[in-house]
């Protein structure tokens, strides 16, 4: 009797053990065939000069890792990721946020204005990319001849088309198309935000940039990481936008990345290259990503 009792516990245990494999099998699966099998094919690749033809690439050991870090147009192209990723960041976390605290009183309606702000962000980047081109035509697109309209014609740029200004005219049109999501999100984070702690702040003299800095922030915490982590990372990878409405251009000032590592494995043949820059993006973000994720968690738990 002792004995079939002392077993019980062991025999759960197991059970549970073997469940839990069994749970986890998809998913582990789905990370080896999609993560790391990819991943230990793109470290085969980087040390070979390989054109995407060959059945036989030749073996250059660190090379392709010492041509990138001397290639200046990859540190001009990064550079151009860090100004993505500062403003592409900071700009739709900020409007979204402020948006939404002024939406957040707003009943009537919320489904409404909740699916046409969000609406863009369900949009392709490439019909976006298009559209927007449209947009900042030089003769015919309509910012231009609304500057015109309103007495402002000494604003009208080529917007694509000049080095200066391209890459914050495709910055814009990115932090348009994200925006919304924020939006979205925040709305459904500040549900859960005490409102007593609010009116207390109110009662206390705190102004609205002071409520919404030092009680509803803190409290939306977590979600708050969770999209400034979403929108960071997207910005290592960004691509489709860029490459459509500018492939980069003009005069390389608007390459990132994507598009360098685009260039060199489709246009130049140079499939080990590419999947070493490639890989620069993806060592990159994943610091990012872990940090921001296991501050997320803290606070979460934290209940912050």
């Amino acid at each position: 009797m002792t004995s079939a009792i002392s077993l019980g516990p062991a025999v759960t245990r197991r059970a549970q053990a073997r469940l839990g494999l069994l749970l986890v099998l998809p998913t582990l699966a789905l990370t080896v065939v999609f993560f790391l099998i990819p991943l230990v094919t793109a470290f085969f690749y980087s040390f070979v000069d390989y054109d995407g033809i060959s059945e036989n690439p030749t073996f250059v050991g660190f090379g392709n890792f010492v041509e990138m870090f001397n290639d200046p147009e990859v540190w001009h192209a990064l550079g151009n990721n860090l100004v993505w990723i500062f403003f592409g960041t900071i700009g739709p976390v900020a409007i979204g946020f402020g948006i939404a605290v002024l939406l957040s009183g707003v009943k009537r309606g919320s489904v409404v204005y909740r699916l046409v702000f969000f609406f863009p962000y369900v949009l392709p980047g490439v019909a976006i990319a298009v559209v927007w081109g449209w947009i900042y035509s030089p003769r015919s697109g309509w910012l231009n001849q609304t500057l015109e309209a309103v007495g402002l014609g000494a604003l009208r740029h080529g917007w694509l088309g000049e080095p200066g200004i391209a890459l914050y005219a495709v910055l814009v049109t990115a932090i348009w198309a994200v925006t919304g999501f924020c939006v979205v999100v925040f709305l459904s984070a500040l549900g859960n935000v005490d409102p007593e702690l609010v009116d207390a702040a109110r009662i206390d003299g705190a102004n609205a940039m002071q409520r919404s800095w030092y009680v509803v922030l803190p409290q939306i915490m977590p979600v708050f990481l969770m999209v400034v982590t979403l929108t960071l990372i997207s910005g290592f990878g960004v691509f489709d936008i860029i490459y459509v409405m500018t492939a980069g251009g003009p005069a390389n000032s608007t390459n990132v990345l994507g598009i360098y590592a685009y260039q060199n494995a489709f246009t130049l043949n140079r499939i080990g290259y590419a999947t070493t820059i490639a890989l620069l993006i993806t060592a990159l973000s994943i610091p990012f990503a872990i940090a921001l994720n296991r501050l997320q968690r803290r606070l979460s738990l934290e209940g912050a």
